[in-house]
């Protein structure tokens, strides 16, 4: 799959303004490998949107909108049921446009244990005037643009600083140096989802051969073998502790059938999933 590159390959060619877009398809994408050279704000209008990064996933709907790092992700995007179509507003900024506002409004910041590639944000009816107001500007020409962005990308962030607290801008001002913690971040938030090797090698910014390498020198397994035993290990845990039937969770771990699953879990553990869940 051709990874795309944001807001790059957005420029229709007419103009070299990538800031603002209102952005709208009638064709679904699932995980399709985004490289983006700038933050964004995704305003999501119509469809759902799935979003996987190296240390976070969002699944939202049209009541939500996206804070999103410069970087690797995987993106899903679905129609909606009712018109058939996917909207959104993307709002790209750089790392300097940021700096640039915390300076000129003396915004306090501190550091966080736990900075994040990605925020969600509900909707509120702020946010949707403020939507509405791109989306106008959107059709406005280039020129025009240009000189209104800078006010509307300060009038965002003023809002979100006073309703929301300052970590978004701390995440977004961290720049990731350690490409080793980057592969652990990967690798242990997306442990139990359906994910590929070349969806994790892209994710920790690796080829999938190097991304094998790597693994294989810290875990002393496989990527497979290891992904394997944590699936089957959490489908313990969900049939001890939540009471579901094995015929609720195989797909959910990955297994594209029951037998499998089953024979896989008896091979693990001895005992079939039925018989661990009565024991």
């Amino acid at each position: 799959m051709k990874t795309v590159t944001l807001p790059i390959d957005l420029n229709s060619g007419k103009h070299m303004f990538t800031s603002l877009y209102y952005y709208q398809t009638t064709k679904e994408l699932a995980k399709q490998q985004i490289k983006l050279t700038k933050n964004v704000f995704s305003f999501l209008l119509e469809g759902q949107k799935e979003v996987f990064t190296n240390n976070s996933s969002f699944l939202i709907e049209n009541s939500s909108f996206l804070l999103m790092k410069s970087g690797h992700c995987l993106m899903t995007e679905k129609l909606s049921p009712l018109h058939k179509n996917y909207k959104s507003v993307l709002l790209f900024f750089s790392n300097k446009e940021i700096q640039q506002f915390v300076q000129k409004f003396d915004i306090k910041t501190s550091k966080i244990s736990l900075p994040q590639s990605a925020y969600s944000f509900q909707y509120d009816q702020f946010i949707k005037n403020y939507v509405n107001s791109l989306v106008d500007i959107s059709r406005l020409a280039p020129s025009i643009q240009e000189k209104m962005i800078q006010t509307k990308f300060e009038e965002i962030m003023i809002y979100l600083v006073e309703t929301k607290g300052t970590d978004f801008i701390n995440s977004m001002m961290i720049q990731e140096r350690n490409s080793f913690q980057n592969f652990l971040n990967v690798v242990e938030n997306n442990k139990l989802k359906k994910m590929t090797l070349k969806e994790l090698a892209f994710l920790s910014n690796m080829s999938v051969s190097t991304f094998k390498r790597e693994f294989e020198k810290h875990f002393h397994q496989s990527p497979s073998k290891w992904f394997l035993d944590k699936r089957l290990e959490h489908s313990a845990f969900m049939l001890k502790n939540n009471s579901k039937r094995p015929s609720e969770i195989y797909q959910e771990i990955g297994y594209e059938n029951l037998s499998n699953f089953i024979h896989a879990f008896k091979t693990k553990f001895g005992v079939t999933p039925k018989q661990y869940q009565l024991d």
